[in-house]
């Protein structure tokens, strides 16, 4: 999105009452998507819609398959500043529990393992967004080449992503934003044998489950309170039957870090506990590690979040939180930015990312009074009411695009 050189002054407010579209047919569309999701690389139906609608918008130059199922819409309106606006599209491996009446009940089969799953828009609605791999494929196909996609080079990237927050709230900060994560599958090797005989085996479970436990003193005695951290494992598997002891047992672990120090510190304990608690249980070989996902944190750049703030604060008033806590989420977002190439002949343009609310007011204030907890992003139970969040996300992006557009 490209605006004049000399652009005229314009008022936000008035292009808002004045010339902002109706939503009742992307109303539809929110339902729509939300029917038929697409798994992470899978977002065909999502990619192709978003297609075709921005070529059925006067002016988008719409290129498509860019790092697979990435797409961009290019509106040029000039020689002067360049703004990138992202929105993720995939889907996560999620049976919906919402009841709603467009709820998905779609299943298939991920290609990253051949398992069939079922699939929701549990999160949100850059492909592959929520494995970490759509910004750096996109980067990678040749995004910004002006011989391959030819996106036009960003003076500044902005992007947003709803949040079990109040609908109609917004909010953001300066600096760290969203943590950093880093995903891997670690696999311990023992002896296998009959569990009839255990002393001739070396049982991979029981060296899982010591690696477990001792994560979590991680954390609770290793980081500093005052600088979360999260290690999460979320899979453990061995094994095919219970009367064999099996020879590998595979972990996988998720770690959750907001200071590049703290990431630092926390994955050389993981590394640390899971070799020393292989030497100790006799494993014959070493543990194998691959990692599988790594988001960058989200670094909001300080001179582009103050010029949102102020946007944001004539546009949504009180509903617009300046110093909104720090997420303990992750996002590939910051990419986009970090890998552009910039007017110096180096790397790494400006941005600013933002998160608003999708919880209905009403349902929001039964949980809190009645000290129950609301279905957080990743839950089966993740519905955001369509308004106005669907509004204020819309509202978001105007007000930021044209105040560097203006």
């Amino acid at each position: 999105m490209q605006s004049p050189s000399n652009p005229p002054a314009i008022d936000i407010s008035t292009i808002l009452a004045t010339s902002k579209p109706d939503l009742k047919p992307y109303e539809d569309l929110y339902r729509h998507l939300h029917k038929f999701p697409g798994i992470s690389l899978q977002e065909h139906r999502a990619a192709e819609t978003a297609a075709k609608y921005l070529r059925d918008l006067d002016g988008f130059d719409v290129r498509t398959n860019i790092g697979g199922t990435g797409l961009i819409g290019i509106l040029k309106n000039g020689e002067g500043k360049t703004v990138l606006l992202r929105a993720d599209t995939d889907a996560l491996p999620v049976e919906e529990l919402t009841g709603l009446p467009y709820a998905s009940k779609k299943r298939e089969v991920d290609i990253e393992d051949g398992i069939e799953k079922p699939v929701m828009h549990a999160c949100g609605h850059d492909p592959n967004e929520e494995r970490g791999g759509g910004a750096k494929a996109m980067i990678a196909d040749g995004l910004y080449d002006p011989k391959k996609h030819a996106c036009p080079i960003p003076d500044v990237v902005l992007g947003q992503h709803v949040w079990p927050a109040e609908a109609g709230t917004i909010g953001t900060r300066p600096g760290i934003f969203g943590s950093a994560a880093d995903s891997f599958r670690v696999t311990v090797y023992g002896r296998g044998g009959h569990a009839s005989q255990p002393h001739t085996t070396i049982d991979p479970v029981v060296m899982a489950a010591h690696i477990i436990v001792r994560l979590q003193t991680i954390v609770s005695r290793e980081v500093n309170p005052r600088e979360g951290a999260v290690v999460t494992v979320g899979s453990v598997q061995s094994g095919t039957t219970e009367n064999i002891i099996s020879s590998e047992a595979t972990i996988k672990i998720n770690v959750r870090t907001v200071t590049p120090e703290t990431r630092i510190k926390v994955l050389a304990a993981i590394k640390r506990i899971v070799k020393t608690e292989c030497e100790a249980s006799g494993a014959p070989k070493e543990p194998l590690w691959e990692p599988t996902s790594s988001f960058p944190f989200t670094l909001n750049d300080e001179a582009v979040t103050k010029t949102i703030a102020t946007a944001f604060t004539k546009q949504f008033g009180d509903k617009y939180d300046p110093e909104a806590p720090v997420l303990g989420a992750s996002e590939d977002f910051a990419i986009l930015a970090t890998e552009a190439p910039n007017k110096n002949g180096g790397k790494g343009v400006p941005y600013t990312y933002w998160t608003f609310g999708g919880t209905d007011p009403e349902k929001l204030r039964k949980a809190k009074d009645s000290g129950d907890s609301i279905p957080m992003n990743h839950s089966p139970y993740f519905a955001p009411v369509i308004q106005p969040t669907l509004s204020t996300g819309v509202d978001a992006l105007i007000v930021v695009a044209l105040s560097y557009l203006a």
